[in-house]
């Protein structure tokens, strides 16, 4: 099962994880300091939170689907290809405590998007190079993982 991926900068991961383990009714499936995520199944999301990093906005950084799969990320990738949007790939990068291959691209109207498959944690909150690779082709700054 593929899941939506929400991810939001909060100014304090502490008081955000209450509010929104309450929310859920759920704690989080990882948590930091300076991150939570909850793998939610009703609804399927992936709602991470994490603190903000340098002039970044608060609220929604990027949006998301994480594929169950290196073949279903393959998939949505090809779509995104073929919608004929600058996408950068990468291959075992370590983003928000996670090791991960990843497509990004923005819409139309400047939103990141990112499609993903995990296979494995880290122990590290790590950075998404591709990401801001993306930002540079396009000019943009938008979201921070």
């Amino acid at each position: 099962m593929n899941r939506f991926h929400v991810n939001i900068t909060v100014t304090d991961v502490k008081k955000s994880v209450e509010f929104y383990s309450n929310l859920f009714g759920q704690s989080p499936s990882v948590s930091k300091a300076d991150y939570a995520k909850w793998m939610l199944d009703d609804p399927a999301v992936n709602f991470a939170i994490g603190t903000a990093c340098g002039d970044i906005n608060l609220g929604i950084s990027h949006l998301g689907i994480q594929a169950d799969s290196a073949t279903g990320l393959q998939r949505i990738a090809d779509r995104l290809k073929a919608a004929n949007q600058t996408t950068v790939d990468q291959q075992a990068t370590t983003c928000c405590y996670a090791v991960s291959d990843k497509t990004w691209v923005q819409d139309p109207n400047g939103v990141n998007w990112e499609t993903f498959y995990t296979h494995d944690t880290a122990t590290e909150y790590g950075e998404d190079e591709a990401r801001l690779e993306l930002e540079a082709v396009l000019n943009t700054k938008r979201s921070c993982c």
